[in-house]
């Protein structure tokens, strides 16, 4: 009866700074990132075009990153699959717009659907694994969808979809916008609530976790569906904007692969580390493709891998933890992981 009586209490959400100190800077914090966002929402009114369609791409990316840290930063499963819900979303909306002409909004509605329903379904098979069985599975899964995808008539099979143009940058870019800040606020909200201190828990030690009574399977399934609800959101944005897609494209390993980068880079299971991972990284990105050309990509990878040999839990742990004798960081997380 003990054991049940301790399952039915997890422990309570951090409540921060005590006192009048922790809520002057939490006010501060907040009036500092509510500035932020709206300088970006201001952007495509004062930069440029290209300037716009970069910010379009960053704030995607942003998105990914935070989709997955949802399934692989807070709950522990490194998901390689998470590309099969961009995809969905993406020929959610292309299917709706060009097959049955149908407005814009319902086609995310319907990436939404299948996205969420696929992962949810998904998630009750795949996610009785662990490691590098689950990471495996969910990358096999993103080549099958590659080939399924490409053999039905109503997805234009291999040679794709091509969606109506609509030439408005600036809504493409607000979309996108809106979309990372919502993704972000509901990182923020698993940071604090009773669900999200389960997901950690899942984490830290599964086992443990189903001892304290956190049902363990429906805590990973609802994650893996937020997961995917935001991925296949931002495929759909993607899919209009781009105005074209194929099989090969959408459902991209790659894709998965630079949204795990980034939210490593910036730090896994925190609430601004992937979007820092994601602007850092793409800026790093263009400028090194505008300097270097073919040798873009071999910076590219050798900035990568200083950083996770330097700071392994990213840059938000960095952020937390440095003090005045910073080098001693780096060294100290060389010989704590043995790199």
């Amino acid at each position: 009866m003990k054991r049940a009586g301790a399952a039915q209490r997890l422990p309570e959400p951090p409540e921060g700074e005590p006192g009048a100190r922790g809520a002057a800077t939490r006010a501060a914090r907040r009036t500092a990132l509510a500035l932020a966002v709206a300088a970006l929402a201001a952007l495509p009114w004062i930069g440029n075009t290209v300037l716009v369609q970069f910010g379009i791409s960053v704030l995607l990316l942003a998105t990914l990153a935070q989709g997955w840290n949802i399934i692989g930063g807070y709950t522990g499963y490194p998901s390689f699959g998470n590309s099969v819900f961009y995809g969905l979303g993406a020929y959610g909306v292309a299917i709706a717009m060009v097959q049955y002409e149908l407005p814009f909004w319902v086609g995310m509605l319907l990436g939404l659907g299948l996205g969420v329903a696929f992962a949810g379904l998904l998630g009750l098979a795949v996610l009785r694994l662990k490691g590098h069985h689950f990471a495996i599975c969910t990358l096999g899964l993103a080549l099958v969808m590659t080939a399924i995808v490409s053999n039905l008539e109503i997805a234009g099979g291999n040679i794709g979809l091509v969606l109506p143009l609509l030439r408005s940058e600036v809504l493409f870019y607000e979309l996108a916008l809106g979309l990372a800040v919502l993704a972000t606020l509901t990182v923020l909200w698993l940071s604090r609530s009773r669900f999200g201190l389960g997901l950690i828990a899942i984490r830290e030690n599964e086992e443990g976790a189903a001892v304290m009574g956190v049902n363990t399977t429906f805590y990973k399934v609802i994650a893996f569906m937020l997961s995917a609800a935001f991925t296949a959101l931002a495929g759909g944005i993607y899919a209009y904007h781009i105005t074209y897609i194929d099989p090969v494209g959408v459902f991209d390993v790659v894709l998965n692969v630079k949204m795990i980068i980034m939210a490593v880079f910036g730090g896994p299971g925190s609430v601004l580390g992937p979007v820092v991972g994601a602007l850092i990284l793409s800026a790093t990105a263009e400028v090194l493709a505008a300097r270097l050309t073919g040798a873009a990509s071999l910076f590219f990878g050798i900035v990568i891998v200083v950083a996770v040999v330097f700071m392994p839990r990213g840059i938000a742990h960095l952020v937390r933890h440095i003090g005045p004798a910073g080098w001693r960081y780096f060294i100290d997380n060389v010989r704590t992981h043995r790199l």
